[in-house]
């Protein structure tokens, strides 16, 4: 069998995984990535064309930092590559003053002391008239440093530049089993087998297949996307409908944004609705089902957007991954701290994606953190270690 050694290797090169390749390549480290799939495939969490970019994040308060650090490090590529990898737009949180979408987004924007614009219940209405079916104490925050972002797109810039800094990479390889030995870890594919004193496992949906003590459960999650009537054209692009995410009155989330560049008008639900569905990452249902995908959301959509057409234009399964408590799982294993995971993106991981690259290279080469990130630790729901077993 064929070997390879390098003194670092990233596993999926998805939104982190590539993310951690181009910061590892930027410090000079002899680094290599591997991806089952091809790179920016539409088979795991990192697909769909956008996803929505926020600073003042509701889900923790230690997130802005990372949010930020996404922000420079992509206009650095940027203005590198010539691509725009974030949009910002705007965005809405809308709901109850009591409501996740508005009173915790003004919490997180006083902890990262980012601005907010507040808006009554009637200035909402007023201000955005593509809202149906508002309740009488609906109101509005609006984050205007927030917008989109382009997963597929900036996963292929990391990628690029990484090779460009002397990374190697490895598309359609599959990991069967990972050996730690007392050296090097083993990392053994159908073709050739990878050596490298530290490794980096950023598997999405998959990685508890590989790390078992991991607490983290893979979730079927479609994505949606639809067009207005006839006599709204025109309402629902990106400038006039920004990013969103709404608490309806009866406590379920929607989330989305307008159409631009090509794109339909992109809505979705949050978990709580019901519409996600524990999953297998091998064995994931990709069909898609107009009772149970389509209809319950076409109901939502028509009440809370009657100027769209509530058919959706397109639908694709997708797969988040859940925590018990919604955070990230990012670190080194206390059972081998050579190898460092990054999972868990309990759906809101994309806008965070290159400053979590950058808190992974400081992570594998000792580098101090540049923001506390104790609420991130792997191993905080740790048990007796179980090991790693072969695929």
């Amino acid at each position: 069998m064929t070997e390879i050694e390098r003194d670092t290797i990233v596993v999926g090169l998805g939104a982190w995984g590539s993310a951690a390749l181009w910061r590892l390549a930027a410090r000079g480290i002899d680094v290599a990535g591997i991806e089952r799939y091809g790179i920016g495939h539409p088979l795991g969490s990192t697909h769909g064309t956008t996803r929505l970019f926020r600073i003042a994040c509701q889900e923790h308060p230690g997130l802005p930092p990372i949010a930020l650090t996404s922000l420079r490090l992509w206009r650095e590529l940027g203005e590198e590559t010539g691509e725009v990898y974030v949009r910002q737009t705007g965005f809405l949180g809308v709901g109850s003053p009591t409501s996740t979408p508005v009173a915790g987004a003004i919490a997180a924007a006083r902890s990262a002391g980012v601005p907010l614009e507040r808006l009554s219940h009637e200035e909402l209405a007023a201000r955005f008239p593509t809202y149906g079916g508002l309740a009488g104490d609906e109101v509005a925050v609006i984050d205007p440093q927030a917008g989109i972002c382009y997963p597929e797109r900036f996963v292929r810039g990391h990628v690029a530049a990484a090779r460009r800094l002397g990374a190697d990479v490895y598309p359609h390889t599959m990991v069967t089993a990972i050996e730690p030995g007392t050296d090097r870890i083993r990392l053994r594919t159908p073709t050739v087998d990878f050596l490298a004193r530290r490794i980096v496992l950023a598997l999405g949906a998959w990685l508890v297949k590989y790390v078992p003590e991991l607490p983290l459960q893979p979730r079927r999650t479609p994505m949606y996307w639809f067009r207005p009537r006839q006599d709204a054209t025109g309402a629902y692009d990106l400038a006039h409908f920004p990013g969103f995410i709404r608490a309806l009155p009866d406590g379920t989330l929607l989330w989305g944004h307008g159409s631009a560049e090509g794109f339909d008008i992109k809505i979705g639900p949050g978990d709580e609705a019901g519409f996600f569905r524990d999953t297998d990452a091998d064995e994931v249902d990709r069909y898609v089902h107009q009772d149970t995908d389509i209809a319950p959301l076409s109901r939502l959509v028509e009440r809370a957007f009657p100027g769209l057409d509530p058919q959706p234009a397109k639908v694709i399964p997708c797969m988040v991954t859940n925590s018990p408590d919604g955070q990230f799982l990012v670190g080194p294993l206390i059972s081998d701290p050579r190898i460092v995971v990054a999972g868990g993106d309990s759906g809101h991981g994309a806008k965070h994606a290159a400053g979590l690259g950058e808190l992974i290279a400081r992570l594998v080469v000792g580098e101090e953190p540049y923001t506390p990130i104790g609420f991130l630790d792997p191993n905080r729901f740790a048990t007796a270690p179980a090991g790693l077993p072969s695929r």
